[in-house]
């Protein structure tokens, strides 16, 4: 339940916010990975553009490297123009969904229920909406912020932003001028914990890292043959027992500096065991619900194969064999995660690195994690940021490669029994309407302080 009093008045961005991520989510923008069957960018820009325009934004619309892959940018001037500009960035495409398997359609919008259901509806329409949101309520009242804001609404995140973050960067970099620091996805939503003395506390959980993102192809090579003879080397079968050791391998234990304040915080609220050299570390996080999921894949290293490849005859020994393979590596462990990746798989297996991306980690502290804190007290007193490490990775890895300071905020308040973690890529995808006007308020407040 969102925590304002019935006196409170909705500002115009707050009024409008869930009717503008309904009417995202209908814009059916899956991205398949794939540029030719990849669609729905391009009219869903060119209508945020507009909305933008409507109020007074001079919008820059870019197709980065492809046609149809449209990126927004459009800039509001802060009452001090020596302090470095806020990012602000969302983007505009989702991962596929099967309409067969949803209670609405995925592509819907439809508001039933106290949420707003489809597609994109937590990754991350929601927080776009709010973007667009404060945005027009800042620009049709007039209100300047104390720094200049970007905001930035972009194509293919979901497949790595080679023709969104990662182009831009390379190809435009003068959209970001000026820019010091972003906020993004993934972050700011809340974990409601219980506390000894039978309380609660809400901890939202500010994204301050990000293990590196890699997609890793695995080779076995051998010799073509019939079915039916011996065959020595089984290009297939040298693959599969790669793939199987490598998959069914655990990474050792490794607690950097933000899931280690995450944990610190968390056991200082919960009274739980929550020490890194815990025997049963990760027994013990399972406590905290579904959150653990997302906890517990930045504490190691992870290589989980994903597709296999081969042959194109049932009684043919194919000459090759590949498998893909998702890596998610903690900062700082690329060097050990390829050794270990290499014995695993022997010398009869070959990699490559289909997609590359850095880890990202900054600290938490500063002016805007001050903002951070403050808009979130002045909206839900029992309410404390923590930092968090994502075990995904979002656009920020592209926009720090400018020196630009990254987190993750887009802040929802949420019930306690919603697991949140299931949602992201999940079917029936939703975000509560109440968490959706409680993050609004939230943004308004941190723009006009950060």
């Amino acid at each position: 339940m969102a925590t304002h009093s019935s006196a409170h008045r909705p500002s115009r961005a707050e009024s409008e916010v869930v009717d503008l991520v309904s009417r995202l989510i209908r814009f059916d923008t899956s991205n398949t990975g794939d540029p030719a069957t990849t669609r729905g960018e391009r009219e869903c820009a060119e209508w945020v553009a507009a909305l933008l325009e409507e109020v007074g934004y001079d919008t820059v619309y870019v197709e980065s490297g492809a046609p149809g892959r449209g990126n927004v940018f459009a800039r509001l001037a802060g009452s001090d123009p020596s302090r470095g500009a806020l990012l602000l960035h969302g983007h505009l495409d989702v991962v596929p969904a099967e309409p067969a398997d949803w209670s609405v359609h995925p592509f819907s919008g439809a508001v039933e229920n106290g949420y707003v259901w489809g597609r994109g509806a937590v990754d991350m329409k929601d927080m776009v909406g709010m973007m667009i949101a404060v945005a027009r309520y800042f620009k049709a009242e007039n209100i300047v912020p104390p720094r200049d804001l970007v905001f930035a609404f972009l194509a293919d995140e979901e497949a790595g932003g080679k023709y969104g973050s990662q182009w831009l960067v390379d190809h435009r970099p003068d959209l970001f001028d000026g820019v010091t620091e972003a906020v993004g996805e993934v972050g700011g939503f809340s974990l409601t914990v219980p506390r000894p003395d039978g309380s609660e506390r809400r901890l939202y959980m500010v994204e301050t890292a990000e293990k590196g993102m890699g997609w890793l192809r695995l080779t076995a090579t051998g010799v073509a043959g019939h079915g039916s003879f011996l065959h020595e080397y089984n290009a297939v079968t040298v693959l599969s027992q790669a793939v199987a050791r490598l998959g069914s391998h655990t990474f050792p234990l490794v607690v950097n500096d933000s899931v280690a304040e995450f944990l610190a915080v968390v056991g200082e609220e919960t009274g739980l065991d929550l020490d890194p050299s815990s025997p049963d570390l990760d027994g013990t996080l399972a406590k905290l619900g579904s959150i653990a999921r997302i906890v517990g894949a930045t504490l190691r290293d992870t290589a989980n194969p994903t597709m296999l490849d081969a042959g194109y005859k049932a009684n043919v020994i194919p000459r090759t064999a590949h498998a893909m393979v998702d890596c998610r590596i903690l900062p700082g462990r690329l060097a050990e995660f390829e050794r270990t990746v290499d014995e695993l798989i022997g010398p009869n297996v070959t990699r490559e690195w289909v997609t590359s991306l850095e880890s990202y980690e900054t600290t938490f502290d500063g002016d805007l994690v001050d903002a951070m804190n403050a808009a979130i007290l002045a909206h839900d007193p029992i309410g404390r940021t923590v930092p968090y490490m994502l075990s995904a990775g979002t656009d920020a890895k592209a926009f720090a490669r400018l020196g630009i300071r990254c987190f993750g905020f887009a802040p929802l308040q949420l019930p306690p029994e919603l697991d949140f973690a299931a949602l992201f890529h999940g079917v029936d995808e939703r975000v509560p309407v109440d968490a959706l006007h409680f993050g609004t308020r939230v943004m308004e407040h941190f723009l006009m302080h950060a």
